[in-house]
């Protein structure tokens, strides 16, 4: 299969989902640069290295990583202070490469071997159990990486956003289920009076509502917050 240019631009990106370049992910930057929406300098863990490998495919300049985004460094790998977790699974959640085992009200750990020190996982902790540690000395950017370990954190990215998508799909089904299900009880409800007759109908307008917003939402039309 002939891929694309985002597909190449992606390829040349070290695969931490970090969101430094300002996008919720590789793939998104890889598709704004391939649209001359982003510049190929908003890469700080591939520092200039990565910033070259980009030029080399689109066929810009090379620049300096632009200081917005932030610095090229040395990697660093997150690490939990396991006396004061209190296991509310925020960092997990965070996490965009499933670096963190764990459960609610469990103590989590962090999987040196998978975790791309993106440190997504940082601010979200209540109790300030996660720190950054440095972990390749003088290395930075690409000399602190390597292709396989961006191919296995890519891979293991698209898998976490499939699960996520899959879930959520599971999840809405099971919803909308319960709410037909809700819809039958009520259409089954004998009303012997005009009052009981309203409350019917308040009932199943309601679940008919709640049904459509669903509809929706799963079509990526939300309908709009009320004032």
């Amino acid at each position: 299969m002939t891929k694309t240019l985002a597909d190449l631009i992606e390829d040349q990106l070290p695969q931490t989902q970090c969101t430094k370049c300002g996008y919720p992910a590789c793939r998104p930057y890889a598709e704004a640069i391939a649209r001359d929406e982003a510049e190929i300098n908003q890469c700080p863990p591939g520092g200039i290295e990565g910033v070259r490998r980009l030029s080399s495919v689109t066929g810009r300049p090379v620049i300096p990583i632009n200081p917005a985004n932030g610095i090229e460094r040395p990697r660093a790998v997150a690490f939990i202070d396991e006396s004061l977790c209190i296991g509310c699974t925020l960092c997990i959640q965070a996490c965009p490469v499933d670096a963190i085992t764990g459960a609610a009200k469990q103590m989590h750990t962090i999987l040196p071997s998978l975790c791309t020190g993106c440190d997504l996982c940082v601010a979200p902790c209540p109790v300030d159990c996660i720190s950054m540690v440095p972990v390749t000395g003088d290395r930075t950017g690409w000399a602190a990486w390597s292709q396989e370990a961006a191919d296995a954190a890519r891979s293991r990215h698209d898998f976490r956003t499939e699960r996520l998508r899959r879930e959520k799909e599971e999840n809405d089904a099971r919803l909308a289920a319960k709410a037909l299900e809700k819809m039958r009880a009520v259409t089954a409800e004998v009303s012997n009076t005009p009052e009981e007759l309203a409350e019917k109908e308040r009932k199943r307008a309601i679940i008919a509502a709640a049904m459509e917003r669903a509809r929706l939402k799963a079509a990526g039309n939300p309908p709009p917050d009320k004032e």
